[in-house]
């Protein structure tokens, strides 16, 4: 029944990868069941026979899941399965697309779907590597055109040694998180989280996984040469489009020159349009194919931009290749706002809006390796008029998702320890204007924030996104790409970090490769980028502010005893409510007792500590509290002076003198201030009045001296004497 089953396996990395093909999803174009370990994860391509009518880009989609019985889980909720992607699966996504885009065939527009779906998670080997060396065999199989395979493969740092694709337990020893993918002749995507690395080390980290993959790409091969399918026949190229582009080039290439060397952005764009519009004119005059021109005009915008830059040095808007727009950093521009910043680089800006919360703000995330708790949140939007379009708002899409965990990865790592700024962090990154990198604003906006929300951050972060323009005569690495040359360059390549080191690292090609000498040019150019954007920022504010702003709540943080918790919290939390009911605050407490109280005022602080204090407080000899009478009897009167903590005051402490009755005293209900005196032999609490001023609270012990023995003595005579005579006349 299953003829065409195929199965590859090799040793990588110390576990046991399996690529298997033909047993199941039969029916796809290509599919293979990749595992490693006991992670497994089904990667299935398909693609259309044709070509929709007026398609002019191609309609790839890559869809990562998963499911929750791949880790034993049923998905929380009301209705109890998996409903949109959560923000991991959107961003795994995103990296399997990533390197496989640029690898089918220029002018390919038949729809492709990829979908990897996770089948089992053993919790240790994550699934997005597997995934990806499946959906890449998957792909070669199919017989789609697709220029791969590709290998991927994540890269540690753990004492000062590379380590691949790092267990789960490995990545939080880690100095590094990175995901390199790419072909056997070169590396086309690189994702990362660093803690301050250097230039060279991650260099050689992208070296090491590039290395580390190449088994893996052959062991694709390999399985290809038994179960590939025939590969799909491509439509001959139309030789009326040379003729075409060559005329297109005639009517236009000396004004689409012209109008991109208008600095301003709108202005450039409209100028543009405007030769685009008189080239389709006088082709539609001459009755030429106007669809196919339009698909054709962007080789020549791309085509007057590279040459530009490659034959003169200079871009669109002016500067050479190594220089940053003018920047502009201002901070507490919002006045109710914990912290915020405006971040202006050239035509780009982000404002920044750093929210400062509690643990109850904390993100819970359900994900297969278990629920935890985020407690720094980076949202980043991307209004329309950012880039003078309409269009309608919604929930973020991938590249916002995408766009905010990068600057997230490259914040993080320089995020103090909870112990020291002990706040749940959101920031949110409105991109105002657009121009070129603004998720690389958005990190250097949020640095702004943070230290205008009084964040100590252990340095300031900036990030820079660079660019590439490849031809066969030579290339020329750009610094501060604008959006145009993002868009008709090559390489797409952001780096953030502090003067240390790099924090995170993003690289993205649009060509099938590029060498590392181009990388380590490309780094090296970043660096000096990164030092500049950082000394404009600290023109701005060089550091985090004292305090936090009046509007944050203020956060202090106290120990328990843990046998302690219970008591705090109270039945059903009736007790820790009662607390933040009366004064205020919030209060969370851990299970190893520490609490941490926020509250916009010190008096509610000092309240609710003073309330928790009291109720985990023991009582200690020589101390005066203020209690209250909760029952009387013959031999002396009980006082709360602590919650759920009462003493005795006997008839002999309550004042100076003899006392025929307690209530001659005092009565229940009585406020009274007592003085602990001693534990009987049963630790019970043994407590004084006739110590303390009943007005002021002092110890007036000097005063009235302690008592004799013999008067005690006495006192307990008499009490006893006392019961002995009621109980006869109990009897009579």
């Amino acid at each position: 029944m299953f003829d065409k089953y195929y199965r590859k396996e090799i040793s990588w990395g110390g576990q046991l990868l399996t690529l298997e093909t033909g047993k199941i999803a039969r029916q796809a174009d290509g599919a293979v069941m990749a595992r490693l370990g006991d992670t497994i994860v089904l990667c299935t391509a398909v693609g259309a026979r044709s070509v929709k009518p007026g398609q002019d880009f191609f309609p790839l989609t890559v869809n990562y899941q998963e499911k929750a019985f791949a880790a034993g889980k049923i998905p929380g909720g009301f209705f109890k399965r998996e409903g949109r992607p959560s923000e991991n699966e959107t961003l795994v996504s995103r990296l399997i697309d990533r390197p496989i885009r640029p690898l089918f065939p220029p002018g390919f527009r038949n729809e492709v779907q990829v979908i990897a779906t996770v089948l089992s998670h053993d919790l240790e080997n994550d699934p997005d590597i597997v995934a990806m060396v499946g959906c890449s065999a998957a792909l070669t199989l199919s017989g789609i055109p697709f220029l791969g395979p590709i290998g991927a493969a994540r890269v540690g740092f753990i004492d000062g040694a590379y380590v691949l694709n790092p267990t789960a337990a490995q990545r939080k020893l880690s100095r590094l998180d990175l995901v390199v993918a790419g072909t056997s002749e070169g590396v086309l995507m690189v994702e990362s989280e660093a803690a301050e690395l250097t230039e060279a080390e991650m260099l050689g980290a992208v070296k090491f996984g590039h290395e580390a993959y190449q088994p893996v790409i052959q062991a694709i091969i390999e399985l290809a040469e038994v179960a590939a399918k025939d590969p799909w026949e491509l439509p001959p190229e139309d030789p009326s489009l040379a003729a075409l582009k060559a005329r297109i080039a005639e009517l236009g290439r000396e004004r689409m020159a012209e109008a991109y060397r208008i600095r301003e952005k709108l202005a450039r764009h409209q100028a543009v349009e405007e030769v685009k519009q008189s080239i389709l004119a006088a082709l539609e005059a001459e009755g030429a194919d106007v669809a196919a021109a339009k698909g054709l005009m962007k080789e020549l915008e791309a085509e007057v931009v590279r040459n530009a830059i490659l034959d003169t040095g200079i871009r669109i808007d002016g500067r050479d290749t190594k220089t940053v727009r003018p920047i502009v950093c201002e901070v507490g521009v919002l006045p109710r706002a914990h912290g915020s910043a405006l971040f202006t680089r050239g035509e780009t800006q982000a404002l920044c809006v750093a929210t400062l919360g509690t643990g109850q703000d904390e993100q819970i995330i359900d994900a297969l390796t278990g629920e935890y708790r985020e407690d720094f949140l980076l949202h980043y939007n991307f209004p329309p008029f950012s880039v003078n379009e309409t269009g309608r708002l919604g929930s973020p899409g991938r590249r916002e998702i995408g766009h905010g965990k990068l600057a997230w990865r490259a914040i993080h790592p320089m995020l103090p320890e909870k112990e020291k700024f002990p706040y749940t962090i959101r920031v949110v990154s409105e991109i105002t204007e657009s121009n070129g990198s603004s998720s690389m604003a958005t990190v250097c906006g949020t640095t702004l924030a943070l230290m205008d929300a009084g964040c100590p951050l252990v340095r300031p972060v900036a990030g820079i996104a660079m660019g590439l323009i490849k031809e066969d005569r030579g290339y020329a690495v750009l610094s501060d790409i604008l959006g145009d040359e993002d868009h008709l360059g090559d390489m797409d390549f952001k780096v953030a970090g502090t003067e240390l080191g790099i924090t995170s690292l993003q690289m993205d090609l649009k060509i099938t490769s590029i060498t590392f000498e181009i990388m380590e040019v490309a780094l090296a150019q970043a660096r000096e980028g990164r030092m500049h954007i950082l000394r404009e920022m600290a023109k701005g504010i060089s550091g985090a502010r004292k305090e936090v702003a009046a509007t944050a709540p203020r956060i202090t943080v106290i120990t328990i005893p843990r046998e302690k918790i219970r008591e705090v919290i109270g039945t059903g939390g009736k007790v820790i409510r009662e607390i933040v009911d009366q004064t205020g605050a919030k209060i969370d407490i851990e299970d190893d007792g520490t609490v941490r109280i926020a509250a916009t005022s010190q008096e509610a602080t000092d309240a609710a500590i003073a309330r928790i204090r009291a109720i985990v407080a023991e009582p200690e000899v020589g101390v005066i509290y203020s209690g209250k009478v909760v029952k009387t009897a013959e031999f002396g009167a009980f006082v709360n002076f602590l919650p759920g903590k009462d003493g005795l005051v006997h008839i002999s402490e309550l004042t100076n003198g003899r006392v025929a009755r307690t209530t001659d005293v005092v009565k229940e209900g009585d406020e009274v201030k007592v003085k602990v005196i001693g534990f009987d032999e049963r630790g019970k609490v043994k407590l004084s009045m006739r110590v303390v001023d009943q007005v002021t609270g002092a110890d007036i012990t000097e005063q009235v001296g302690e008592k004799r023995p013999r008067e005690a003595q006495g006192a307990e005579e008499d009490g006893r004497a006392r019961r002995e005579r009621r109980a006869g006349r109990e009897r009579e």
